[in-house]
């Protein structure tokens, strides 16, 4: 990063545990921006930072003024930022907004310790999360095979026949590949003892995919015991807990990435 990048500005330090940067940081609540009714590619942010008990802004679910969607577009529309991005979710801290959803996560896992401060480390987590992205887009997919412009009902035929092969051939090959991550692993977690933003987010396509998928998932769990366990123990440490909880948290729906159609569940 140059140094307008830097979240520290001049600070060379590193601004996980710069103490000149600390209260700043700490007056500084995150702004996320995201569709405020779903839980979408957003709720892997917010997972995060309820992990990491950062004081953050939803800013589309936000009342009044500053607030709403119409705060969102402000920024989307490419105006008044030089770097806008595509679409959401994206973060803004201080001056710095940060686009994609593994994007955002790399930033906070570095910034905040949800990944290794090794490159490697780092790079890998990062990759997990990659599959993960790929992996929800297929998830996606199966109710909007054709295009997302579309309803549900305008492509219910293409949508049978693309959830059959998605439950069939897909799903049970990225399950499989997330079990033997942690079969080599060594412990709980991807990367072992240590909870990374990746295992939040594996979290919550397990979550999702309990929703829109019920039956299969009821199959596929079977040949994933570690990826279940791995569920719990997430859904299980206090913060997560607190947050899935809570007001906070938005219900699955049929608007969102994860969509439950009984006929697509066979």
């Amino acid at each position: 990063m140059d140094g307008q990048d830097k979240p520290g500005g001049d600070c060379e330090k590193n601004c996980s545990i710069c103490p000149e940067r600390a209260s700043e940081l700490a007056a500084m609540p995150y702004e996320l921006y995201y569709w405020p009714t779903i839980q979408g590619r957003g709720e892997f942010v917010r997972l995060a930072l309820e992990e990491l008990g950062e004081r953050y802004v939803d800013v589309a679910r936000r009342p009044g003024r500053g607030g709403g969607v119409p705060a969102m577009m402000t920024l989307l529309d490419g105006s008044r930022v030089k770097h806008p991005p595509f679409a959401p979710p994206f973060l803004k801290s201080g001056k710095l907004i940060i686009g994609q959803t593994a994007n955002i996560l790399l930033f906070l896992g570095m910034r905040h310790g949800l990944a290794p401060r090794s490159d490697g480390g780092r790079l890998w987590t990062h990759q997990l999360q990659l599959t993960i992205a790929d992996f929800v887009v297929e998830i996606h997919d199966t109710h909007h095979p054709i295009a997302s412009g579309l309803y549900y009902e305008d492509q219910r035929r293409e949508a049978k026949r693309r959830a059959a092969d998605f439950l069939q051939n897909r799903a049970p090959k990225y399950l499989r590949y997330f079990e033997r991550v942690l079969e080599r692993s060594g412990g709980a977690y991807l990367l072992g003892r240590r909870l990374t933003y990746a295992d939040l987010s594996l979290f919550q396509v397990v979550e999702g995919l309990r929703y829109a998928f019920p039956q299969a998932m009821t199959r596929f769990e079977k040949k994933a015991p570690r990826v279940v366990a791995l569920r719990g123990s997430v859904a299980n440490r206090p913060r997560i807990r607190a947050y899935l909880d809570s007001e906070r948290r938005i219900a699955f729906n049929e608007q969102g990435i994860f969509r439950h159609y009984k006929e697509l569940d066979a």
